[in-house]
């Protein structure tokens, strides 16, 4: 075979498992995991999310059972989403501030029971608006700088019932500096902020407003969600967001958006997170389920897609599954 370099043979690194592990670039393992959980009031509440196989809402006392599973996985950290009532939504999110509200109740019960799991606070009004918008709403318009003292105030009453880290997913300019500057006057210098920093306005995310009711209810969030045809404003984002002080940046969605994880994570010098979404876990499930994939082989790879595409932790339903597959 003229032209053939016999002895350039990749597949010598392939021949078996043992060589193939030997030569693996990238890694997963269950600290690379974040898991997002729904709670709800109630006590042994277990209820199921239709559009995610495998999900439920849990009430405090089962979350915390739940996560200590997670925790025993080698899963580092939790990410909590309160899933609430519309009697307790309003305009201006008061729910969102109470000191025993759902979600600071939820805090507390997980840092008595896990003190060494990180626990993640979403930032952000939809959970708690009656408009499901993640800022202030008025004559149809969404506000910025009227929703920053909401979102402050929000981040400091998760920080003192005792969120290790907040993660501002409301894409509202200027908030993590002015977050930043509500915790450190409250005292809570040590609390770390985590930005959806590059966060697109994305149809993967249906999924997960159907297990919180929080879709808007006029209107979408293209006006501050980023558009998905663009790349280089995710880098102007990123580096707003760090010049105010974000310890960590997140990429949202993931799968569709793996250039934009390696873009930033060879830009920026802090952890970049990135979140594999709602709609991203469905689509896996859903196949698997009717039998035209192998779900967990699939949802393992995206997973590693993720890492190599430059993410240092990841957002994943599946967090606990895969761990458990990594461990087998």
């Amino acid at each position: 075979m003229d032209g053939f370099p016999l002895n350039d043979r990749p597949r010598r690194n392939r021949r078996n498992a043992a060589m193939r592990a030997l030569v693996r670039e990238t890694r997963l393992h269950p600290s690379d995991f974040v898991w997002p959980v729904f709670v709800v009031e109630g006590e042994g509440e277990r209820q199921p999310v239709e559009a995610m196989p495998g999900c439920e809402r849990y009430s405090v006392d089962v979350l915390v059972e739940e996560a200590r599973v997670a925790f025993e996985l080698g899963i580092p950290a939790v990410a909590l989403f309160p899933a609430l009532t519309d009697d307790v939504k309003d305009s201006v999110a008061t729910e969102s501030t109470r000191a025993d509200g759902l979600l600071q109740r939820t805090i507390r019960r997980l840092k008595m029971a896990l003190p060494e799991m990180i626990v993640i606070t979403d930032v952000a009004m939809d959970p708690y608006s009656s408009d499901g918008h993640d800022g202030l709403v008025k004559d149809g318009e969404i506000l910025n700088d009227e929703t920053l003292p909401i979102l402050a105030a929000m981040a400091v009453s998760q920080a003192e019932a005792g969120a290790d880290i907040v993660a501002p997913s409301d894409m509202m300019d200027g908030r993590v500096g002015y977050i930043r500057d509500a915790l450190d006057a409250a005292g809570h210098d040590g609390v770390g902020i985590l930005s959806y920093a590059a966060k697109y306005a994305s149809a993967f995310y249906g999924p997960f407003r159907s297990a919180l009711d929080s879709a808007p209810k006029e209107g979408d969030k293209k006006t501050y969600q980023m558009d998905g045809g663009n790349r280089r404003e995710a880098l102007r984002e990123v580096d707003l967001d760090i010049r105010e002080g974000a310890d960590m940046v997140m990429v949202k969605p993931a799968l569709a958006y793996l250039d934009i994880i390696s873009d930033i994570s060879a830009a920026v010098d802090i952890p970049v997170a990135a979140y594999h979404v709602s709609g991203e876990y469905a689509m896996i499930k859903a196949a698997g389920e009717r039998g035209w994939l192998d779900a967990d082989a699939a949802m393992q790879e995206c997973l590693l897609s993720i890492k190599r595409a430059g993410a240092d932790f990841i957002l994943t339903y599946a967090a606990r599954d895969v761990a458990r597959t990594l461990q087998a």
